[in-house]
């Protein structure tokens, strides 16, 4: 949209845009991605999800708000949890967290908490089913990261399981939010609810997991690991002396070892994708863009294993393009989707290693 900063800047100025002029600017704002995957659903889907992921967004913000102490965050995520559920109380939640943003949150993040009453008023326009799988997923996510924030970082998590956890609150019950309001949307969809919800968990983790090895260097100049050093161990490097200057071939290992874990959930995900009725093209479109850039980007980290930084590995606009085309091509076909995945991923495996869960100590 035309003077996105404009309203950005202003908002007052935001306030006055249509339902779906305000969260399509809020959406361009603070992430480009799903500004460009969201408007694929159909219309009965796209102000739900696009105000479902405004909510999340809104967690992100208390969650990485570096002058909140961990008290701070811990109350403003439990106030909010009771703002999505009721609707009632954001006029004063925004004017009590609106000041404490530091300058480090992006200022579509600032613009964000500050229209918030406007936000959760959408959220409480639509039907209570989609109330329900929204208020849900932000309980979840918000009573479930502040037990990683809480935690040392620095030295990873301890288990892939630990890893699950954390990608579950942030991206998997995400992913059970969304099947909800498919299965709402649609009847033939929701006869398969209960094999969608399972596989949708993984399509979050493996998303996530991406995420998590795209930023590798970027968290760790946080002071922030989230692999898993079981995994690591194994491979014979400890994350305790994680540093682009002790990037060595055991931690090379271990990364292929994560690619290949990250792989798996791909696969679910497509096989998630592939249940969507061929018809609905907006909702395979939503689901097979952000698996298609998930994929190409796996593929540039295991072809460079021995990356320094995040945008030595970002996918380029020419693949955004052409995972955009090809969806537009065979998107509606289960099997050209499958070889092509299978073909695209053949050499993101790890051969001949499989992740064995270590036995958990006695007591």
């Amino acid at each position: 949209m035309k003077n996105t900063q404009l309203f950005l800047e202003d908002p007052k100025l935001l306030n006055q845009l249509s339902d779906y002029e305000f969260q399509s600017v809020l959406l361009e704002g603070v992430s480009r991605t799903f500004a460009l995957t969201i408007p694929q659903l159909p219309e009965g889907l796209y102000a739900p999800i696009a105000n479902a992921y405004l909510l999340c967004r809104i967690v992100d913000t208390i969650e990485d708000e570096v002058s909140l102490s961990p008290e701070q965050k811990k109350y403003f995520c439990s106030e909010f949890i009771s703002i999505v559920a009721s609707g009632v109380n954001s006029e004063p939640f925004a004017v009590e967290l609106a000041p404490l943003l530091s300058d480090q949150t992006i200022p579509a993040e600032h613009a964000l908490i500050h229209v918030l009453p406007r936000v959760i008023e959408i959220t409480h326009s639509f039907e209570p089913d989609q109330i329900a799988a929204l208020a849900c997923c932000v309980e979840t996510m918000a009573d479930g990261m502040p037990i990683f924030q809480a935690q040392n970082l620095h030295d990873g998590l301890a288990t892939l399981a630990d890893m699950d956890s954390y990608c579950y609150y942030v991206a998997g019950c995400v992913g059970e939010m969304l099947t909800k309001l498919f299965c709402h949307y649609s009847p033939e969809i929701a006869q398969h609810k209960e094999q969608l919800l399972a596989l949708s968990v993984a399509f979050g983790q493996g998303l996530q997991m991406t995420n998590i090895l795209k930023d590798i260097w970027d968290d760790a100049q946080r002071g922030v690991c989230w692999l898993p050093q079981d995994v690591f161990t194994e491979a014979g490097f400890n994350l305790k002396e994680l540093t682009a200057e002790n990037s060595n071939e055991h931690f090379r290992l271990g990364l292929a070892r994560v690619i290949s874990i990250a792989d798996q959930h791909l696969h679910d995900a497509l096989r998630y994708t592939q249940l969507i009725p061929a018809h609905e093209v907006g909702i395979r479109n939503f689901c097979l863009w952000a698996l298609g850039m998930a994929l190409l980007t796996l593929k540039k980290i295991k072809h460079n294993l021995g990356f320094t930084a995040s945008s030595q590995v970002k996918i380029t606009r020419n693949s955004v393009k052409t995972t955009i085309l090809t969806t537009k091509l065979i998107g509606r076909s289960n099997l050209l989707l499958s070889l092509l995945f299978d073909f695209t991923s053949r050499d993101l495996k790890t051969p001949d290693w499989h992740y064995v869960q270590p036995a958990s100590k006695a007591t």
